[in-house]
């Protein structure tokens, strides 16, 4: 049987109103009661996601910013990787004169926007963390764990998504959270890499994981674990990628806890 869980976020173990459910949280509990390994693996950034792990009140890796961070369970950083500050030049550059494009850039302890997005404060009312805004005349090149772009346009978005492909070529990594974000991170960063690495600390294998995702950025990660598991609402993108994976029900049904429950406990 798997020893370690890993699960992406919103979409997935979230409920839609981005909280955690009480069943959902009861699971979690039973698991790691049992002596199961909990990993987030998320494109969210790691104090976020350390305010939600604190809510649920279990020890867990945190695998943030799309694998860009890794942290232990008791929150050492155990993996980083920014973007070269001459790549967040450039990005920057290809899409600031674009109005429909909302620009973030993650730092170590920032988001920073290049224009106010209220409706993003619906994703972190249990953290409580928050944006502030970024010239793009003189951007922040230092230390950017990612850089990625909103729009309510999937197909709009990926014709950036080919222009990044096409100018950084292999050093950068790209993939979609969610349909209408697209994110850059450095190279040879993926949720799949960094579950690699959680794996090798912890002295098990990746045939001891199971995963839960619904984004392009959890493919690597559907992949490389034991049995990787797609959400109903996932994507059609991340479907036709992994035709072979089982898809099961909905975060608004709980059904990853359905699962863990059915499954492992």
């Amino acid at each position: 049987m798997y020893k370690i869980v890993a699960s992406d976020l919103d979409g997935t173990l979230l409920m839609p109103d981005h909280k955690i459910a009480t069943y959902t949280r009861d699971v979690l509990h039973r698991l790691h009661n049992k002596g199961e390994h909990f990993v987030f693996a998320t494109g969210r950034h790691h104090i976020d996601v350390a305010s939600i792990r604190k809510n649920i009140g279990i020890p867990a890796f945190r695998i943030t910013s799309n694998g860009a961070r890794i942290h232990d369970e008791e929150d050492n950083l155990v993996f980083s990787r920014n973007v070269k500050p001459e790549v967040v030049a450039q990005l920057i550059k290809m899409v600031k004169d674009d109005e429909t494009v909302t620009i973030h850039i993650y730092r170590e302890n920032d988001w920073l926007l290049n224009r106010p997005d209220e409706d993003l404060a619906k994703y972190h009312k249990e953290s409580g963390f928050s944006f502030s805004i970024f010239d793009t005349e003189n951007p922040p090149l230092q230390n950017a764990i990612k850089v990625f772009f909103i729009h309510h346009d999937h197909d709009y978005l990926t014709g950036y998504e080919q222009k990044f492909i096409e100018t950084f070529a292999n050093n950068v990594s790209v993939a979609f959270s969610t349909p209408f974000c697209l994110e850059v991170m450095a190279e040879g960063v993926s949720k799949g890499e960094a579950l690699r690495t959680v794996v090798k600390l912890k002295g098990l294998s990746l045939n001891d994981c199971i995963a839960f995702g619904d984004g392009m950025n959890d493919v690597e990660m559907l992949i490389v674990a034991k049995k990787g598991l797609i959400m109903a609402t996932a994507h059609e993108r991340v479907k036709a990628t992994l035709p072979n994976h089982e898809v099961i029900g909905s975060h608004v049904d709980e059904a990853v806890a359905n699962y863990l429950d059915h499954h492992m406990l």
